[in-house]
């Protein structure tokens, strides 16, 4: 008897966004109607087989690597039987190795895969293994990460466990959760037990709860016949089908892998001839959390003996001696928002009046690329290749409501993705400078991987500290602690860490309970240019004239409603709207302009022929506009808040429900300058809206003053390292 996945336990259905989506999916099935499900990604010139491991979580296991991998090679994964997409048909007797081999014959078959690279994790080495002895006209390579191999002896307490497994044990905790009864009797206490023990590295949180999530697709029963099954392969066996595997072999394995030690690795890398990669410090899956190693790792040995792209002649290479090079800095700007586009242009702009000569790369994402465009800035074209960071939050978000933490702790795939894709954009560049704002990817991976740094690296922010909302402390902080660390123990990688505003306009809390004041930490770690709005007020010279040039006129009263460059902002904006009737009984003269933004489409609003009314999509140069009205309502982040403020406008201030940034850091900085009235989503309707613009509209703003050369202040420190 066969059980089929439902929406119902597919986590995957539930996932809002991917990194990278496959190509081409499908479903092979055996004799005894048990369908397995496969995905297809790329199509370069050698396939690579991404092996599933034991079914207690299925092939999302590989979502740092597919991204990456596949844009070299064609990739193709699929869902061991007995999770995923793939049926869960009931008894041991279903679950065998050779199960397993034939469903990656069968995928490959239904993939026109002739011969392919396997990669494999854990228990993907049994089948990996069989497939290479026995099939050795299909597969090119063979690499595996943390083989579960019975050519070495296991841990002492879990082999222990292991051999009782079929028993009623007088115990659950420990190893002796690894049990046929204690598996189905507590089958999440099982799974925190084990992927605990899997990533047993500091600050593995998010991870732990990845495979957690997958292995609930799943359920103790069908996983404890799972392992009834593989506990029947014995050394023996398994040492002459090693010994028969023919083609190249790397195996990579942690020093500290709780669950298979190093000594099985190594016994397979023996047994095989093999090529051995010990990952000091590293668990059970070094895959996800040392993504960009392993990937470098498995790129390399999966590229070897490819022959050339072209047969042809290859085109000219040049050298340029030191003297003679232009100097180069690739600029990696956030897609969240348009107020990074528009501060990192201010900064480059700064960059070149005091180095003429210095060419700017930018790698960034819509909607920074459009700001960058108008500019008239030099794009590299591996931006195209980025995973989208703001279609990730946009999926995130609710009606007017965005977790940010959340949020970016599940765009960690996409993070590892376009690290990737700047590392290969860092290596053939020959820059002089990197500069990321707020490059979160970048960042983190450079101090998790120091070696990769090249060049002298800049990092700006105008936020420091992940802070709770609700109940997430033990995250927040711990991702905080991570940074700390990360910082303490590789500070050469940030050559200047500039915090983009003044030390007071840092909050006034601690990272966690036992971690450091934010504000002092960031004054030891930063400098301080002060904020920088891209832009001079008193350069925009009359407001009148200004007025003039941009359509309005004097006998109206201009209110602009925009929610900056993401998609999350549509419910506040349909709320504006509905507030206008009554905003114009109340201001007659009343002239309201809804800024959709780039991602947002303007005729979502239905809004047609309205006297005073208007919906516009993306506005160039929207500061002008911001200086020009009479009142603006917007969302809660810094850079349009910031921007009114320094013009001395009066505004209406919308945070987004549970984004921490916006709750705490920007209104810390507003509060401090004095700018703009805070309302609530949940407790203002129309009503109050429009009462609200009738009372700010026109209102004479005392705030204080907005420095106008933190853009200059900037680049000078940027300048040094050039």
């Amino acid at each position: 008897m066969t059980a089929a996945p439902t929406a119902a336990t597919d986590q995957r259905a539930r996932e809002q966004s991917r990194a990278r989506y496959p190509d081409a999916t499908g479903f092979v099935e055996d004799a005894d109607g048990v369908r397995v499900f496969y995905e297809v990604y790329g199509n370069g010139p050698r396939t690579l087989l991404l092996l599933p491991t034991w079914s207690i979580i299925h092939s999302r296991l590989w979502k740092a690597q597919i991204p990456y991998l596949s844009r070299h090679f064609r990739v193709v994964t699929f869902d061991g039987r007995g999770n995923g997409r793939s049926d869960r048909p009931q008894g041991p007797e279903h679950y065998g190795v050779d199960h397993f081999v034939a469903d990656a014959l069968a995928v490959m078959d239904a993939t026109a895969t002739e011969r392919a690279v396997l990669i494999g994790i854990s228990c993907g080495a049994l089948w990996g293994s069989v497939l290479a002895a026995d099939h050795p006209e299909r597969v090119e390579a063979f690499a595996v990460i943390g083989p579960a191999t019975p050519l070495a002896p296991g841990h002492a307490e879990r082999t222990a466990f292991s051999d009782r497994f079929e028993e009623r044990l007088d115990r659950n905790d420990g190893w002796a959760r690894y049990n046929r009864y204690n598996m189905q009797e507590d089958y999440l206490g099982f799974l925190e037990f084990f992927f605990s023990q899997m990533f047993n590295e500091p600050h593995s949180t998010k991870q732990i709860e990845d495979c957690v999530g997958w292995g609930l697709e799943s359920d103790g029963a069908t996983i404890a016949d799972t392992m009834s099954a593989l506990n029947l392969c014995r050394s023996e066996a398994f040492a002459d089908i090693a010994a028969r595997i023919a083609c190249p072999v790397l195996v990579i394995h942690g020093d500290r892998d709780l669950i298979r030690p190093l000594a099985q690795g190594a016994a397979l890398a023996e047994a095989t001839g093999g090529e051995l990669v010990v990952m000091e410090g590293s668990g059970h899956g070094p895959h996800a959390r040392d993504p960009v190693k392993v990937n470098l790792l498995l790129r390399e040995f999966a590229a070897r003996g490819m022959a050339p792209a072209s047969s042809g002649p290859r085109p000219p290479r040049t050298w340029a001696r030191a003297r003679a090079r232009r100097r180069r800095a690739l600029f990696v700007s956030s897609p969240i928002g348009l107020g990074h586009a528009r501060r990192d242009v201010a900064i480059a702009r700064e960059l070149r009046v005091l180095h003429p000569d210095l060419e700017i790369d930018w790698l960034a994402q819509d909607p920074v690329t459009r700001v960058l465009a108008a500019e008239g800035e030099r794009i590299h074209p591996a931006s195209a290749l980025l995973a989208g960071e703001s279609a990730h939050m946009e999926s995130e978000s609710g009606e007017h409501d965005l977790h940010c933490f959340h949020a970016f702790r599940r765009m960690d795939e996409i993070l590892v993705a376009n690290f990737m894709v700047f590392d290969e954009v860092a290596r053939e560049g020959d820059y002089d400078l990197w500069i990321g704002d707020e490059a979160w990817d970048v960042d983190h991976f450079l101090h998790e991987n120091p070696e990769l740094k090249r060049a002298a690296y800049v990092w700006l922010t105008d936020f420091v500290g992940w802070l709770p909302v609700e109940d997430e402390g033990a995250l927040t902080s711990d991702y905080n602690a991570e940074m700390i660390e990360q910082i303490d123990r590789a500070p050469r990688v940030r050559d200047r860490a500039l915090f983009v505003g003044n030390p007071e306009d840092v909050v006034p809390a601690r990272f966690g309970s036992d971690l450091p004041e934010i504000r002092a930490w960031t004054e030891k770690h930063y400098d301080f240019p002060g904020y920088v709005t891209g832009f001079d007020p008193a350069a925009l010279g009359d407001r009148d004239k200004l007025r003039a040039a941009l359509g309005y006129r004097e006998d109206e009263q201009v209110c602009l409603v925009t929610v900056g460059g993401s998609g999350v902002g549509g419910a506040l904006l349909a709320r504006v709207i509905a507030a206008f009737p009554e905003a114009k009984a109340r201001v007659p003269d009343l002239r309201m302009i809804v800024v959709a933004g780039p991602r947002i489409d303007p005729a979502a609003f239905g809004v047609d022929d309205v006297d005073g009314l208007e919906v516009r999509a993306y506005v160039h140069d929207l500061y002008q506009h911001l200086a020009a009205c009479d009142l603006a309502v917007v969302q809660g982040g810094l850079t349009t808040a910031m921007e009114l403020t320094a013009n001395k406008r009066p505004f209406l201030c919308f945070p987004l429900k549970h984004h921490f940034e916006q709750s705490f850091h920007v209104r810390h900085r507003l509060e401090r300058y004095g700018g703009g009235r805070y309302m609530s989503y949940d407790d203002d309707g129309p009503a109050e809206i429009a009462r609200a613009i009738a009372e700010e509209i026109g209102r004479e703003v005392v705030c204080r003053d907005v420095e106008t050369d933190g853009a200059a202040r900037a680049a000078a420190a940027i300048g040094e390292l050039l």
